[in-house]
Order: structure tokens, then C-alpha cells, then sequence
């Protein structure tokens, strides 16, 4: 063990460090003492535990947030894994999407998800374990995992593959290599790094019913569509090879099965405008076909590798300029719903991989944060920011989606500017009940150790109230008799001690 360190770490407990300064002060002083330079936070954290581990000290949350590396990395009750596929064909043929030698469509070499999965081959089990070990070292709880599989067109890759590419993904949560799929999700239910959630990226023309009860035995949680704009000429343009109607049907028939919807966006595409661009946006919450959960926007980017670049060459395509885009991004933050997460705007494309136009502005969303109102999700969330003494509302918001009804329970503060915990309800075409999202952010805490920790929303009860609440609205508004969840399988547990039982790939429960 590393006494300079160890020096630190006892200096922390000695001064009852709670905030920054005292951390650096501690440095300092032990620094100074030991003519030394001062040590890493991953270094001192990884001192603390083995003090842990030989009981010299007892446990202490304030010392371990304050040596945790990038807080917010768990700041939204969850720690999100990305799992890059391998090299594949795309059936696509879109104007605006690059293609690089022995990288997946639509991905370049420079975005850091692409160069983790570079040096490891593109092995899935390497990948997540790796991520899982650099998590750990920079101070972060792993046992509620989000696992997001990018890269291509998921639903076109062979599907010994896919199955091949989840179970190694299962795996690297177990430390252990399972017989098969099912028995690597079973164990998985009590394993110390569970998959709560899996999400993959597809197109609306791959969504059928078979594709679907794929996805489910596969353990899918949630699907990001390829969706880029509701407009049947800008798709025509961008030669995507699919109108709207496929977007409509895949959204119904996903949200029937459950499954949360996260759109893939686009700005500034082919035959567009910004005045069509922000139109489109308020089409999404007005118009019953759509209405996604979650929101990623992605202005177009101008790069080499893709054919737009020639257009673009030629004086047929402009892109639009910094000041443009930033309006457009704050006029489509203004409008947004109360139950819809921005999850991204723009991509972690390299600036110089750029050729031209406003996406060079890598920090768009940092640069517009705090110039307008948005009442989207993730601006919402509690993250560090809970006060157990802070008074807690329930909020009911009903929106009519896809042939079916949404139910939408939050608990937040009066103001609504703190979100806790949300519950997402639907009432489908055929009279079903289904709960397609539970979530309660701030914090990620431990499975069981709840009650140890003051500075987080988790593990107080607000997800069985909402689920009990939801479980009233179906029997007392939709007079059904039974409810089901579309449960990750790391949280079947969880569902259980509530009365839950698997049904299929589902968690269900007579009401």
C-alpha cells in the first residue's frame, strides 16, 4: 500500500473533509510534508479501498465523492456502457452518412466510443469489461448498468451474431462465461454488475412483430431510431430508403411491445430549412404518431467520407451557420415536453473530421445551456442536487400516442425543476397496460445500501409509489386486470419483491 497515500487519506478523515478545498488543502500539506507532487484521485481512491478492504478505516460517502473522477458519469442513477458491433454492410444508402474502411456504417475513427472498440478488436466482452474496470477506478457504483449497443444498422447484422454479441456483453457483467443467452441473463438477475436496460440503434424499415420478439429474447430495453426527419422529401433526398409511414408503424408497434423510443434527429438535411427544421420538432409532440421518449439531435455533418460532401462541392448543399443552428436548438429546447429526454446534440465527431458548417461547434449544447428555458428531463433531474428535507410532488400528465394512451407520473418539486423519479404508463391499441420505463435519478447508490446514503434519491421508496400509483390508474381508469413491465433483466428482482412474476420476457402482475 502506498503510505504517501494512505497519509492523504487519513488527513481527509482527520479534518472531516467535505468539499474540494479540503481535498486539495489535504494535498498540500502531505505533499509538502513528503517533498512529493501530488497523487491522482484514481490513485487515492483506489488507496481508500484498501484501507476499506483491511479495515483500517470505516467507510465514508463524503471522501468517496469527493476522490470520484467525472461525478456526473453517475449522477443519473445508472452508469451507461457502450459496446461498439464489428465492421458490417448497411443496407443504407444515405447521402449523409460516412463510411470508413473497417469501422462500422455511420462511425469514424476519433469518436471515443470507436477507439476503445479499436483497440480491443471490437471484442464485446473486452469492451464492456474494460469500461467496467475504468468506472470502478474512477470511484463509480456498477451494479445498475445501461447497456448501449452501437454501430450500423443492429437489425441487418446476422442474428447468430447478435445473440453471440449480447450473451459476451452478459458475460463481462458475470466474470464468467455462461453455457448460453438465457442462462447468462438468469444469472444475471443477481450478479454484481446487473444490465438494467440495453439499448441498440435500427432503422423503422427493420421493425416488424418478428423483429420485436427478437429484440425482447435478446433482453432489448429500448430502441433508437434512425428516424432524421418526418418530411417524405428530405428523406427522398437524403435517399434513406424509407418514407414516414415506416416511422409511424414502428413506432406503434413498438410501444406496444413496451419498449422506450429514442429518436435520432436531424437538422439540416437536404430540401430542409431551419423554419422546417424547428416545424418538424413541434410535429413530434403534436401529432400523436410519434411523441418519442427520448430525443438525440444530431445536426448534419458535413464530412468527406460521406456523398453529400460532393454536393456540397458542387454548391448544391449549405450548411447552416453557427448562429442559425443555435437558434434552432434553442427554439426546439423551448418547446420540448415535460416527459422527453435530450439525450445528445451533436455527435462526438472529431471538429477536424469536419469539412465545413456550424457542427465544428463541439459544445453546442454547453453554449446554448442557460440562454433558454428547457423543461426536458435530463435539464431536470435531481442528479446532485437532492435534499432530503425538500418536499416532493406527484405529477399526472396524459397524452394520446400511437392508436394508444401515455401516462406519464413524476415525482418532482413544486417548481418542477428537480425531477426525482418517473414512471412511464401506456394503455396500448388492444387495452393492455404496460409500464415501458421506471427511473429514479441523482446518485447512483449500490443495490442495498440505500439507507446509508443521505445525498441520493435512490432507494427511498419513490419508485414503489409510483408503481403503486400506476398499478390504480390501470385497475381504477383502464379497468384491466393485469399489468406488465418490460423489465431489464438486472431489475427482474426488484419487480419481484413487489409481486411481479416472468411472464415470457415480461414481469407481470394481476391486479
Amino acid at each position: 500500500m502506498n503510505n504517501f497515500n494512505e497519509n492523504i487519506i487519513r488527513e481527509l478523515i482527520k479534518v472531516k473533509a467535505d468539499s474540494p478545498p479540503d481535498l486539495a488543502s489535504a494535498k498540500r500539506k502531505i505533499s509538502k510534508e513528503n517533498k512529493s507532487s501530488f497523487p491522482t484521485n484514481i490513485s487515492l481512491l483506489k488507496t481508500y479501498h484498501e484501507l476499506l478492504r483491511d479495515k483500517s478505516i470505516g467507510p465514508s460517502e463524503k471522501i468517496e465523492g469527493l476522490l470520484k473522477t467525472r461525478p456526473v458519469r453517475s449522477l443519473s442513477g445508472i452508469v451507461n456502457v457502450a459496446v461498439l458491433t464489428k465492421p458490417y454492410p448497411c443496407p443504407g444508402k444515405c447521402i449523409f452518412c460516412p463510411t470508413e474502411k473497417g469501422i462500422p456504417k455511420s462511425y469514424l475513427s476519433g469518436e471515443p466510443a470507436v477507439e476503445r472498440a479499436k483497440r480491443l478488436h471490437f471484442d464485446p466482452y473486452l469492451q464492456v469489461k474494460k469500461r467496467i474496470e475504468m468506472l470502478e477506478n474512477e470511484g463509480h457504483p456498477t451494479d445498475k448498468i445501461e447497456l448501449r449497443i452501437i454501430g450500423g444498422t443492429w437489425s441487418f447484422y446476422p442474428k447468430k451474431y447478435q445473440e453471440w454479441f449480447i450473451k459476451k456483453c452478459f458475460d463481462a457483467c458475470l466474470e464468467k462465461n455462461a453455457e448460453n443467452l438465457k442462462i447468462a441473463q438468469r444469472l444475471n438477475e443477481k450478479a454484481r454488475h446487473r444490465i438494467i436496460g440495453v439499448s441498440i440503434e435500427t432503422r423503422p424499415d427493420f421493425i416488424n412483430e418478428k423483429e420485436i420478439k427478437h429484440l425482447r429474447d435478446l433482453g432489448i430495453t429500448m430502441v433508437e431510431l434512425g428516424v432524421q426527419s418526418t418530411y417524405n422529401d428530405v428523406l427522398k433526398s437524403s435517399k434513406r430508403g424509407h418514407g414516414i409511414k415506416k416511422t409511424i408503424k414502428a413506432t406503434k408497434l413498438l410501444k406496444d411491445a413496451g419498449f422506450k423510443i429514442l429518436y435520432q434527429m436531424m437538422l439540416n438535411l437536404p430540401e430542409s430549412s431551419p423554419k422546417r427544421d424547428e416545424k418538424m420538432f413541434e410535429e413530434l409532440f403534436s401529432n400523436p404518431d410519434f411523441q418519442p421518449d427520448l430525443l438525440k439531435i444530431y445536426p448534419c455533418a458535413l464530412l468527406k467520407e460521406a456523398p453529400l460532401y460532393k454536393q456540397w462541392k458542387k454548391g448544391k448543399f449549405h450548411p447552416y451557420k453557427a448562429k442559425q443552428l443555435e437558434a434552432i436548438v434553442k427554439a426546439i429546447k423551448k418547446k420540448i415536453p415535460y416527459y422527453v429526454r435530450i439525450q445528445r446534440i451533436t455527435r462526438d465527431i472529431p471538429s477536424q473530421r469536419i469539412a465545413a458548417g456550424a457542427t465544428k461547434i463541439s459544445n453546442l449544447r454547453q453554449t446554448i445551456s442557460g440562454q433558454s428555458m428547457c423543461r426536458c428531463i435530463r435539464c431536470r433531474e435531481i442528479k446532485e442536487k437532492y435534499d432530503r428535507k425538500e418536499k416532493v410532488f406527484l405529477f399526472k400528465q396524459e397524452y394520446p400516442s400511437s392508436d394508444g394512451k401515455e401516462i406519464f407520473l413524476s415525482l418532482e418539486n413544486k417548481e418542477r425543476t428537480k425531477l426525482y423519479s418517473l414512471i412511464r404508463l401506456r394503455l396500448s391499441s388492444e387495452g393492455k397496460a404496460i409500464i415501458r420505463e421506471l427511473h429514479t435519478y441523482g446518485q447512483l447508490v449500490s443495490i442495498g445500501k440505500g439507507l446509508k446514503s443521505n445525498k441520493s434519491a435512490q432507494h427511498k421508496g419513490m419508485g414503489k409509489k409510483l408503481i403503486k400509483e400506476a398499478e390504480k390508474i390501470a385497475k381504477k381508469e383502464f379497468k384491466v386486470k393485469k399489468i406488465a413491465i418490460i423489465s431489464g433483466v438486472g431489475a427482474r428482482g426488484y419487480y419481484r419483491k413487489l409481486g411481479y412474476k416472468l411472464e415470457d420476457t415480461y414481469m407481470v402482475k394481476n391486479i
